[in-house]
């Protein structure tokens, strides 16, 4: 059975960092997509980031680009810099299975598992 793991979240003011952590149990037999999502109270689950199963490909939100950064190994990483307390949230990773070692995907219901999600609190 695949299970997702976040950690890493906290609380931190603006201008701080942080960086999460999602590791997979469990035996995957396909390629995957990991991404991360977002989610802050009285708002729709929102797209952060995605990485290809090769590595070769992110794709980020106009929202964090150019502050946050997408990585993985056997786990998959965001690195966030510089969070504003629009950042607050609740974030999710999540896998989708491919075919295509460079393809990604930026909607939730392209993703078939998903993390249980870690708070992350930037105040002013």
């Amino acid at each position: 059975q695949v299970q997702l793991v976040e950690s890493g979240g906290g609380s931190v003011q603006a201008g701080g960092s942080l960086r999460l952590s999602c590791a997979l149990s469990g035996r995957m037999s396909s390629m995957y997509t990991m991404g991360w999502f977002r989610q802050a109270p009285g708002k729709d689950h929102e797209f952060v980031a995605c990485i290809s199963w090769s590595g070769k490909t992110t794709y980020y939100s106009n929202s964090v680009k150019g502050r946050f950064t997408i990585s993985r190994d056997n786990t998959v990483y965001l690195q966030m810099n510089n969070l504003r307390p629009e950042d607050t949230a609740v974030y999710y990773c999540a896998i989708a299975i491919t075919s295509g070692s460079d393809t990604y995907y930026r909607r939730g219901y392209e993703y078939t598992y998903w993390g249980q999600g870690t708070q992350v609190t930037v105040s002013s």
